[in-house]
């Protein structure tokens, strides 16, 4: 069964996030409001995870995880960034968007697109998510939560206790939280190319 956390949404209660920060380093699988959608989020290091998220969300490998990252020099961890996708990054994070880029060998090649060897990357605009990120000294991996043949992410944190109690180890409620993904942008090709419209403008990549 589930632990259920219910956080301040502006100033995160410490013992909380470091509690919520202990079940992940140890394996839990957690979902968490972010400032687009709520999340399942977990650590980068254990395979069977990936597995979990898959079965939940009902997606195969070839599904681009993402990595939330505390701030951009992280992100340059972990992806290869050029100066123009730099400048696009820093125009645009943190907020809701997640950008498409090809990964370093920082990354387990499991985390990567089997394929095209890229990954998901974020930087959140959420102070719960963020104090769980400094926390952890790392970044977590994320997936939307929205389940097999609905249309949009759950938002309700009751609904998500109750459906999501036997397959996650924690929920956080942390106040309100949206409906609508993150916008997706895939620069990988050096061109701005849009996958999903989300919660995030699209006039700073020159789109829509």
């Amino acid at each position: 069964m589930a632990q259920f956390f219910s956080l301040h949404p502006e100033q995160p209660q410490p013992r909380l996030v470091r509690q919520a920060a202990e079940i992940i380093r140890t394996g839990g699988l957690v979902v968490l409001p972010t400032d687009s959608a709520y999340a399942l989020v977990c650590s980068t290091g254990d395979a069977s995870l990936l597995d979990r998220i898959r079965k939940i969300r009902g997606v195969d490998d070839r599904h681009h995880f993402t990595l939330m990252c505390r701030d951009l020099s992280e992100i340059g961890t972990y992806a290869r960034v050029d100066n123009s996708q730099y400048r696009l990054l820093k125009a645009t994070t943190p907020g809701p968007y997640t950008f498409i880029l090809e990964g370093t060998k920082e990354l387990p090649r499991r985390l990567l697109h089997p394929k095209r060897k890229t990954i998901g990357l974020r930087v959140p605009e959420h102070a719960v998510v963020l104090a769980l990120l400094a926390e952890l000294e790392g970044p977590l991996l994320t997936s939307t939560l929205l389940l097999p043949g609905e249309e949009l992410p759950l938002t309700d944190p009751e609904e998500i206790r109750e459906r999501m109690e036997k397959l996650v180890d924690l929920v956080i409620e942390a106040g309100p939280c949206g409906a609508q993904a993150t916008t997706v942008i895939d620069l990988s090709s050096g061109t701005p190319q849009l996958v999903r419209e989300g919660r995030g403008a699209l006039a700073p990549f020159g789109l829509g």
